[in-house]
């Protein structure tokens, strides 16, 4: 591993040390899920004498399932996928205190790594109604130019990079945000290189991110309210 205290680390750095609190109040919300489909009648024509019993009530659609409480996002983000994209960061991750830990937590994972830093960050946000998290998540869609919705993902969610530069030092950040029902996925993840001074390219930020974020939207199972964890 490379010595690293012969260069003074540049102000990006210690400024990314500070905000990680701020993430966790971070309102960004993911939208709801469609209501499951109703019971399709039978093809078949039911004579006069043989009614169909099994249809003569109307069904009712049942409701979308929403989530109650914010899991644990340390949880949600496999080892290996730790030690892919934050190589020497501990697996289990640091939770940052939360004032509400109930509805709104986030867990974050950072390491210095020969001259490559890379930083972590996964959020859940629980909002009282699915059209609330569906507003917020369009709010915080909105402040984010330049990016793309991510197909397949969350009943919707949307990925974005961007590139900073301080003291001449590159960082490339990612985010995903993501809508599930009334529940928030955020993931931020980015990285630098102090003896390049360059930042990872464009595309390996992306998908990371996104590939941290289909794992938190997973781990939201044990949020769900009511039996199963679908």
């Amino acid at each position: 591993m490379c010595a690293v205290r012969s260069l003074p680390l540049p102000l990006a750095l210690t400024a990314r040390l500070t905000p990680v609190a701020a993430l966790a109040c971070a309102g960004w919300v993911l939208s709801a899920g469609p209501a499951a489909p109703q019971t399709s009648a039978s093809g078949h024509r039911a004579e006069a004498s043989t009614p169909d019993t099994s249809s003569a009530a109307p069904s009712t659609p049942a409701a979308p399932k929403q989530y109650s409480t914010a899991p644990s996002p340390c949880s949600a983000v496999p080892a290996s996928t730790v030690k892919d994209l934050v190589p020497g960061a501990k697996p289990a991750g640091k939770e940052i205190p939360s004032t509400d830990p109930k509805l709104r937590r986030t867990c974050s994972w950072n390491a210095l790594h020969g001259y490559a830093y890379h930083w972590l960050d996964v959020s859940y946000e629980i909002s009282g109604s699915e059209q609330e998290a569906k507003q917020e998540f369009q709010q915080q869609v909105s402040r984010k130019s330049g990016g793309g919705t991510v197909p397949g993902l969350g009943d919707g969610a949307y990925s974005v990079v961007g590139l900073s530069t301080e003291d001449k030092q590159q960082t490339r950040e990612g985010v995903v945000m993501a809508r599930v029902s009334n529940a928030v996925v955020v993931v931020t993840y980015s990285g630098s290189d102090f003896e390049t001074k360059k930042a990872p390219g464009t595309d390996e930020i992306n998908t990371g991110a996104i590939r941290v974020a289909r794992a938190a939207v997973g781990g939201l199972g044990g949020g769900r309210s009511g039996s199963g964890s679908g």
